[in-house]
């Protein structure tokens, strides 16, 4: 019996000892910039689909305050009521953070690609499907108000986390 405790000993400080080292590479951290621009290429390429579908419904202001509306409905509570996470407290410490609508990258998406990750989602983030919630009328409506999303703030913060109630006209 002593024998057999000896020569497990070592086997078993070894294994803890590559669990630590395990463990200590598998910390959570914000991707670099390389690997920022890989993940956003592949997104745009390749996984987000839609990429050639058109947006129906006119650039109206009827289509964009209804938009507004849809939007302050079934989004506001992640990305604000501005589409730029004004009053949202988490919205920095989601991994990956929520994205300022009026980014870029955002706004560099096709309108089709973004009713399909309005529609589907965007796994493994935060960012939830609609599909079976929201009708394509509506989700073409949100599409039209991230294309004219309002100056950052000018809406206030959701009552949800403290602001004033919104208003129900123009920005």
């Amino acid at each position: 019996m002593k024998l057999v405790i000896q020569q497990t000993a070592p086997a078993t400080r070894i294994a803890a000892l590559s669990l630590l080292v395990l463990l200590a590479g598998c910390q959570a951290r914000q991707p670099g910039s390389v690997e920022t621009a890989v993940a956003q290429r592949i997104k745009h390429e390749i996984t987000v689909g839609g990429k050639r579908e058109t947006n129906p419904l006119p650039s109206t202001e009827e289509n964009i305050q209804s938009g507004r509306q849809n939007f302050s409905n079934y989004c506001m509570v992640c990305h604000g009521l501005d589409g730029q996470n004004t009053g949202v407290p988490f919205a920095d410490q989601m991994s990956p953070p929520v994205p300022l609508l009026t980014s870029r990258t955002v706004q560099s998406y096709t309108d089709g690609q973004l009713k399909w990750i309005i529609d589907n989602g965007i796994f493994p983030s935060g960012m939830p499907a609609s599909k079976g919630v929201l009708q394509e009328e509506e989700i073409w409506q949100i599409v039209q108000y991230i294309r004219h999303l309002p100056p950052r703030g000018s809406l206030g913060e959701p009552a949800v986390y403290g602001g004033e109630p919104q208003e129900r006209s123009g920005y």
